[in-house]
């Protein structure tokens, strides 16, 4: 037996599928309790979130804004309201960082310095950035064996985790999202590297279905080592299918995207993107505060990034 009832035969049949094909699903890793737990917390997110988005104070305009606003209305659904909040999140963020331009166009600038949309397919959609911090219960997903043990598989044991959200695939969302490879892939020139850089799953806390928003891939992709073209079609994609409690793992060089949902319910779900350890997160979650930091294992707190950031050298 492997773990938390899943086979060690089935836990190498997934790392090979993974591996072959880039990706894989396994079917019931979460108990009923388990699944009603995450939803219960990240249902009262969202709500809160919905209410009360994240609003920081603004910053000083400068003439490259139209160029942002350009790229933000090119790229994502989001509604007047949304794209008004982020950029005044990216205005805000230069601020602070003593107004310090990107030296390159926003569509090359790496997806790690850019604040994203928080709700999307023009408020339908919506998704949850920070999750560890917002709710530390999430840390056990991050460290759950059956996901670690594939993750480590492809990665090696030096892996940290990049970042950590939930998303909620809104009803009658029918464009589904743009194919992509995940960052830093994005920002590499191809040919793209034969080996993984990252990997991305799926909690699954609804059932993922062939109509309801379910990711979608295109098998054997991370073997052409190309991006796909940003907003063009795949005839060969595979929805990754599966009962609630269940986890759809990816390589983040396969191409990949959020499903159209038909349906009348959301498809809610708890990514967790990992990473080698010498790439920059997507998050840093060594923000933390002190007291729910030491609560953790010393498994869970280095792949939330402790000890494994530059120090301060002098």
């Amino acid at each position: 037996m492997g773990t938390h009832g899943i086979s060690s035969e089935m836990l190498k049949s997934a790392l090979t599928h993974l591996s072959e094909h880039g990706y894989a699903v396994i079917e019931g890793v979460l108990s009923e309790d388990e699944i009603q737990h995450y939803r219960g917390l990240v249902e009262e997110l969202f709500e809160r979130e919905r209410g009360h988005p994240f609003e920081p104070e603004d910053g000083p305009a400068l003439p490259e804004d139209t160029d942002m606003e350009a790229y933000l209305k090119e790229s994502y659904q989001i509604s007047e309201a949304e794209r008004a909040r982020l950029m005044r999140r990216i205005r805000h963020s230069r601020a602070q960082n003593q107004g310090t331009p990107w030296p390159v166009p926003p569509a090359e600038v790496v997806k790690n310095f850019l604040h994203l949309p928080t709700l999307f397919d023009y408020d339908r959609s919506q998704r949850i950035w920070n999750l560890v911090n917002k709710a530390p219960d999430f840390g056990k997903l991050v460290a759950h064996p059956v996901v670690l043990s594939l993750v480590r598989g492809i990665l090696g044991d030096d892996c940290v985790l990049a970042d950590c959200s939930a998303t909620s695939i809104g009803p009658h969302t029918d464009e589904g999202g743009a194919w992509h490879v995940d960052v830093p892939l994005g920002q590499l020139p191809e040919p793209l590297p034969d080996f993984p850089l990252t990997i991305q799953n799926a909690w699954m806390l609804d059932a993922f279905t062939t109509t309801n928003g379910a990711t979608q891939i295109v098998p054997d992709s991370h073997r052409t080592r190309r991006k796909p073209v940003w907003g063009e079609a795949q005839e060969d994609g595979k929805i990754l299918t599966g009962s609630a409690g269940s986890v759809a793992i990816w390589l983040s060089n396969t191409w990949h995207r959020s499903g159209p949902n038909a349906t009348d319910n959301p498809r809610r779900a708890i990514l967790c993107y990992y990473s080698r350890s010498w790439i920059k997160p997507f998050t840093d979650y060594t923000s933390l505060a002190p007291e729910i930091a030491q609560t953790f294992s010393p498994e869970l707190r280095y792949l939330l990034g402790y000890s494994a950031n530059p120090p301060v050298r002098g």
